[in-house]
């Protein structure tokens, strides 16, 4: 198997490459305007306890499964003997190539703000709807993207995956701590930190307590079968429950991390916390200006810099899943299957990158009110992405049965039985996640297709 499939030549590797797919944009772009959304604090109390409590025996599950196989997410269910599940890998499969065709367009603003930060035109957080309506300049930009992450993930798991994670995850941290350390010096730093840090219980509402969930599995890229393809890639000497400990802690850390960046920031301009994404598009840039010509330029290419590193972090274990498939049940050639699919994806990701004004009819997709881009992300992220989570956690705890997970986890961990963390992850499994997803999964689909909100 690890000749042919590949594996992990270390257990730092495994966890750099996991948690590089955890960290990403979801972690620096989305998650602190969420927390703007959400009221600070409490939104972060919220956001971490579902984390550890729901999102952690998930992954678990998910690790365990493509260990026990080393399979694809759809292969997976086939080598366990229950073909009938086996559309459960398919469904994550295609949540994740959906979420990698508007990912990779995101992914093409980030780097072209990374180069306009460094030809210090700070001008372009006012000129957001224009420069991302330029579909030839963001297409440029997504393609050279896509032939980035093709190229690291054809290199296979050793000496692509593992050796891109080794360089990327420490310099994105170099990049974080020294963004942190900076702003914490501005004027009103401080009252950015309390913002933060101090929790207002009452601004928990039932919306917080739903966008929180929604964040925490969508940033732990849970749901849509990468994490069982990465456990296909984890020898049996490993520690899953350990393993899963840290990747879970390095992506919350990092998203903590980079709360505690972009708030003193964010109070140092006296912009507004709910600003949505335009906290980091928008407001960021007009923040580096204020910083002087040099310094400015420095911080301002350094932020973008670290927003493509960690985009390209996940942009490689989404185009993992697919390919891994392919390899695995059409014994096609690895390097061919990378660049195919990534071409395919590329080309079906082009109505995303042309539904930011350059298209009228994809910037309000059929009369939705959203542009095609926000439709895709419904149906991606907030939908498919807590089905598949739901659906894995009900095939471990009812159909494969725990006793199998507890003896696949036993491997790398002779005192499981009887631990505090098999009670909590039979817990997590059994109850606590199919539960919350199943709900989560019935109010997005009611609020996002059919306008019914209950929250």
């Amino acid at each position: 198997m690890g000749a042919q499939r590949g594996e992990f030549q270390s257990r730092l590797g495994f966890i750099l490459a996991a948690a590089g797919s955890a960290v990403g944009l979801g972690n620096i772009w989305k998650f602190p305007f969420e927390v703007g959304n959400g009221g600070g604090a409490a939104f972060v109390v919220v956001y971490l306890t579902f984390c550890f409590l729901l999102c952690f025996p998930v992954m678990v599950a998910e690790i365990a499964i493509g260990r026990k196989t080393n399979k694809n997410p759809v292969g997976a269910f086939k080598d366990l003997g229950y073909h009938n599940w086996a559309f459960v890998g398919m469904l994550g499969l295609f949540c994740g190539v959906l979420i990698l065709s508007f990912y990779n367009v995101v992914a093409g603003w980030a780097f072209g703000y990374f180069l306009e930060m460094v030809s210090g035109n700070f001008a372009i957080g006012k000129q957001f709807g224009p420069f991302t309506s330029n579909w030839v300049k963001i297409g440029l930009y997504g393609l050279l993207f896509m032939g980035t992450t093709a190229f690291i993930v054809s290199g296979g798991v050793k000496d692509g995956i593992e050796r891109a994670a080794k360089i990327l995850m420490p310099s994105l941290l170099a990049i974080i701590f020294f963004l942190l350390i900076y702003a914490t010096t501005l004027p009103n730093a401080m009252k950015g930190l309390e913002f933060y840090l101090v929790p207002d219980f009452s601004k928990i509402t039932p919306s917080v307590i739903y966008s929180a969930l929604g964040q925490a599995f969508f940033s732990l890229s849970l749901g849509m079968g990468a994490l069982i393809t990465y456990g296909s890639y984890v020898s049996k000497r490993e520690n899953i429950i350990t393993s899963a400990a840290m990747i879970t802690l390095a992506d919350v850390g990092i998203a903590f991390i980079a709360g505690l960046m972009i708030f003193p920031f964010v109070f140092y301009q006296g912009a507004d916390t709910a600003g949505g994404a335009g906290l980091i598009f928008t407001v960021l840039p007009e923040i580096f200006e204020t910083l002087g010509p040099t310094l400015g330029v420095i911080i301002g290419s350094l932020f973008f810099l670290l927003l493509s590193f960690a985009a390209l972090t996940s942009t490689v274990s989404l185009l993992e899943v697919p390919v891994s498939y392919v390899v695995d049940e059409h014994e096609i050639p690895r390097n061919k299957a990378v660049w195919m699919i990534a071409g395919f994806i590329f080309v079906i990701g082009i109505p995303s990158l042309l539904a930011n004004g350059a298209v009228p009819m994809l910037t309000n997709f059929i009369d939705t009110g959203v542009d095609f881009m926000t439709w895709v992300q419904f149906v991606a992220n907030d939908s498919l992405l807590p089905l598949g989570g739901f659906l894995i956690t009900v095939f471990t705890a009812y159909v494969w049965k725990k006793h199998n997970l507890d003896e696949e986890i036993s491997i790398g961990y002779p005192g499981y039985e009887g631990s505090f963390a098999q009670k909590l992850i039979h817990f997590g499994v059994s109850y606590l996640a199919p539960v919350i997803l199943g709900i989560l999964f019935i109010l997005t689909v009611l609020n996002r297709f059919f306008g019914v909100s209950l929250i």
